[in-house]
């Protein structure tokens, strides 16, 4: 009710009361100077004036009553429009908040598009998970299987930008969980979630204990890559708005991840033999042309071996070409093996020819080097449908600059020196 209205209320109270007490008191007057007999007509007149009054306060109080009660449906109006403003108002927050967190999902996935290898894309997708999780306040952690043995292990952890050691390496309880079940996982509080018996887990215990988590699996239809996660130290840290988002950055991540290994294995196809798992021919000739400015620079020698099987048809003749691959993948083995050395570079040169690039190696530590591989592959029994057998292998050798000054010359050097090896009785190493 507003002031000006209650000014008029007050004033119509007063006159109401003020007429029956002025018209009493007239009477009054009269019958104490005209007609005494009059005060029976006051008497009765109080009586009615009485009864209003007593009416007339009735009125008042209900009057009065049903103004506190509209006055308590404003009030409680303005509460429920006050609390509508607030909703609304986190609402809008909430609502930029989720306009900012996809508008830097978005940076994430362009962050993901542009990786090339497995290595790669699980380390940004670990790190920029960090970022958008608080990484100040969490720890970010990604568990993947590996594509070709399957073993389930720590890729990456991160806290605060900064890589971090986590003792479990195949994971705990929580990513076992994950796994078993292929849903997502939030934990308010670890310790009084039913579904973990925390104490008898001794793995838990003696790492870093997390108070509350989220965790999802990264999917591909119905192949699992991994576990991406996110744990704090404080208890009810997340939100089910907090598992959603995750669950879209390990979306983003698991496309990234698969596209990212099979372009890892597209590039190995189109420079690896896929019998052996050496280089192809034109890997080489790639290397060489970059590798022989680099020794000239440098001032080093660079040698380089070409080397056939001996009598390998025989191989095939007599135990088929399934044997002959055995003896081809054997061989491919001990070389990988045997010429591990960072900036080596091992080929399969055609058929049963392979070639080794050795950046700074003299000629003479090559023909070491060669000489050790010749005795270790004629030590080596390759079992062929259960028969004992051995394999020996001619090399030749040729270094660059001393023996030829261009890529094709250098082939060509190795390649008489391997003739001369055979010609000389083969299961030998000769120089150019």
């Amino acid at each position: 009710m507003t002031q000006p209205q209650k000014k008029l209320l007050s004033s119509t109270q007063l006159l109401l009361i003020t007429i029956p007490l002025v018209l009493l008191m007239g009477f009054f007057i009269y019958a104490i100077r005209y007609d005494g007999k009059f005060f029976s007509v006051i008497f009765f007149s109080q009586i009615l004036i009485l009864s209003f009054l007593c009416y007339f306060h009735h009125y008042l109080q209900k009057e009065e009553t049903e103004i506190k009660l509209k006055k308590e449906e404003y009030l409680e109006e303005i509460n429920l429009l006050n609390l509508g403003i607030e909703k609304e108002g986190l609402a809008r927050k909430s609502l930029f908040q989720r306009v900012e967190a996809y508008a830097r999902l978005k940076s994430l996935a362009e962050k993901l598009s542009l990786c090339a290898t497995h290595s790669e894309a699980a380390e940004i997708l670990a790190e920029r998970t960090s970022e958008l999780f608080d990484g100040e306040q969490t720890t970010t952690i990604l568990y993947l299987f590996h594509p070709h043995t399957g073993s389930f292990g720590l890729s990456a952890a991160v806290k605060k930008g900064a890589k971090v050691n986590i003792l479990s390496k195949n994971g705990d309880i929580f990513d076992a969980w994950v796994v078993k079940n292929l849903k997502p996982l939030l934990l308010e509080n670890a310790k009084a979630d039913f579904r973990f018996d925390i104490e008898k887990n001794v793995a838990v215990q003696n790492d870093r204990f997390p108070r509350s988590l989220i965790a999802v699996p990264l999917m591909i239809g119905v192949k699992i890559l991994g576990v991406l996660r996110v744990d704090s130290l404080e208890e009810n840290h997340f939100s089910t708005d907090d598992l959603r988002f995750l669950s879209r950055i390990a979306d983003l991540g698991a496309v990234a991840l698969e596209s990212a290994q099979l372009y890892e294995h597209l590039q190995d196809l189109a420079i690896k033999d896929s019998l052996t798992g050496i280089y192809l021919r034109r890997y080489l000739m790639d290397r060489m042309t970059e590798e022989l400015p680099r020794q000239l620079r440098r001032k080093e020698e660079m040698s380089f071996l070409m080397m056939d099987l001996d009598h390998f048809k025989k191989y095939n003749d007599h135990f088929g070409h399934v044997a002959g691959d055995i003896v081809l993948r054997t061989i491919s083995d001990l070389l990988a093996k045997y010429f591990q050395q960072p900036g080596n570079i091992i080929c399969r040169y055609g058929g049963e020819e392979f070639a080794v690039m050795l950046p700074d190696c003299s000629k003479a530590q090559a023909q070491k080097l060669a000489e050790d591989f010749r005795k270790e592959v004629a030590a080596t029994e390759i079992v062929l449908r259960r028969e004992k057998t051995t394999i020996t292998v001619s090399i030749g050798i040729a270094a660059f600059p001393t023996d030829a000054q261009i890529k094709e010359e250098l082939i060509q050097k190795a390649d008489q020196a391997l003739y001369q090896a055979k010609q000389k009785g083969r299961n030998r190493v000769c120089p150019a």
